[in-house]
């Protein structure tokens, strides 16, 4: 699993940002000029920073209201940095994003997240740009946070069932129902039972499928004890055909701590299932 990088961040022309609220506007431009035609709500987003010379003290970015499909995907990656004429080292001391919520594909996502000690460089192009080349933080320069991503467990059905329906409907079938359940089973555990309904033809069929999910001690998700079952016998055989391919999948071990940029090191994970399905984790 490889972490999605940021080599640069472009940001207007030079010189650098000398405040925080010229900081604050050039990166809503950032926003407006990097999201798809899709996204709404931009006009919405709030945004303040602090400089304390070349460092950013803090900045505070509010994604609230913002709305987005799965097509709306900004141009993170690919910038590049222009010929340099004048590099500054910087730290970004405290940064923080709210979202209460923003919405992701028909889904409410509230997110809190949090930073701190991020090292970047001040990069001023020979083409009169600026922006911002992110540092890798190692063991002597660690970056430390925290970060909470909740959603609504009937949303998440509801977003789901949406998109099983058209899936299904590409395969001349029709989804009739869908249920979702997720259950805590302890601090880092969950259970998830699906319920669906499938109509193709004169063909009817319910399906029920249960999964667990586990991170571990050394921040290693599993999912494992993968059951697939139908009612109907022949959607019964034809599921039975397909566990060993599904088990095999769903049996990678993905290891969170590996994901990171060295000297990130994530020291914790919780999630928690009752009407909102919760994420935290913390860095440092």
């Amino acid at each position: 699993m490889t972490p999605h990088r940021i080599d640069f961040v472009p940001l207007g022309l030079a010189p650098r940002p000398s405040t925080g609220d010229d900081l604050a506007d050039r990166v809503r431009q950032l926003l407006a000029t990097t999201a798809g035609p899709g996204v709404r709500g931009l006009d919405r987003v709030r945004a303040a920073g602090t400089l304390d010379g070349a460092d950013v003290a803090s900045f505070e970015l509010d994604l609230t209201g913002v709305t987005f499909s799965a097509e709306d995907r900004p141009a993170l990656a690919g910038w590049s940095a222009p010929a340099e004429a004048r590099r500054e080292p910087a730290v970004a001391r405290r940064l923080r994003l709210d979202a209460h919520p923003l919405t992701a594909i028909d889904l409410p996502v509230d997110v809190t997240a949090e930073a701190e000690g991020i090292r970047f460089t001040w990069v001023e192009g020979t083409d009169g740009t600026v922006g911002a080349q992110p540092v890798e933080p190692d063991a002597a320069h660690p970056v430390s946070g925290h970060a909470r991503v909740a959603v609504d467990q009937r949303g998440l059905a509801g977003m789901v069932k949406g998109l099983l329906a058209v899936t299904l409907a590409s395969q001349g079938a029709t989804l009739t129902d869908l249920s979702i359940d997720i259950t805590a089973r302890g601090p880092r555990a969950v259970v998830v039972h699906v319920h669906a309904k499938v109509r193709k033809g004169l063909l009817a069929a319910s399906v029920e499928a249960t999964a667990s999910a586990a991170v571990d001690e050394s921040m290693v998700l599993v999912v494992d004890d993968v059951q697939l079952r139908s009612g109907n016998p022949l959607v019964g055989a034809m599921l039975a055909m397909a566990r060993g391919r599904v088990e095999a999948v769903a049996k990678r071990r993905i290891d969170l701590q590996a994901a990171l940029p060295p000297g990130v090191r994530l020291s914790d994970v919780r999630l928690e299932a009752g009407e909102q399905l919760v994420l935290t984790a913390r860095l440092g």
